[in-house]
């Protein structure tokens, strides 16, 4: 997603028995924001899912295992890290929301990608980011 929360890709339907850490390292998408975390200083924002998955790649902290209240500080980390992340969420929902076949879709996964994709496309054009040749 964009920082203004407009989505600019998708990848191809992955298997559901997938991990989503998997998903991304398998389609090389952690080893991209690292990069740009490192040389563009510029970091992801994750849930608690992608936890490991690289120091790009931020990610709340857990509660202790034991029970205790998180520091005050992660506290503020998480607080924070989940005020910023609406971007990814608007950008789902700007997708679901605008294209009613992919709320409730029964389509076969080989199929969904290209969908995605031309929801993706579609999106672009009607925001004024792609403009289409005559």
């Amino acid at each position: 997603m964009r920082p203004d929360g407009l989505p600019i890709w998708t990848s191809e339907a992955m298997p559901g028995h997938l991990h989503d850490t998997r998903c991304v390292r398998e389609l090389a998408i952690t080893a991209a924001l690292n990069w740009a975390a490192a040389d563009l200083d510029l970091p992801a924002l994750a849930d608690s899912g992608y936890e490991g998955t690289g120091h790009g790649i931020k990610t709340p902290i857990k509660q202790p295992a034991d029970g205790s209240r998180l520091a005050p500080d992660n506290r503020a980390y998480n607080r924070l890290l989940r005020g910023l992340r609406w971007q990814g969420e608007r950008g789902f929902a700007i997708l679901v929301g605008r294209w009613k076949t992919l709320r409730h879709t029964t389509v076969s996964p080989r199929r969904i990608g290209d969908i995605v994709a031309a929801a993706l496309h579609l999106t672009h054009f009607e925001y004024g980011t792609v403009q289409i040749a005559v």
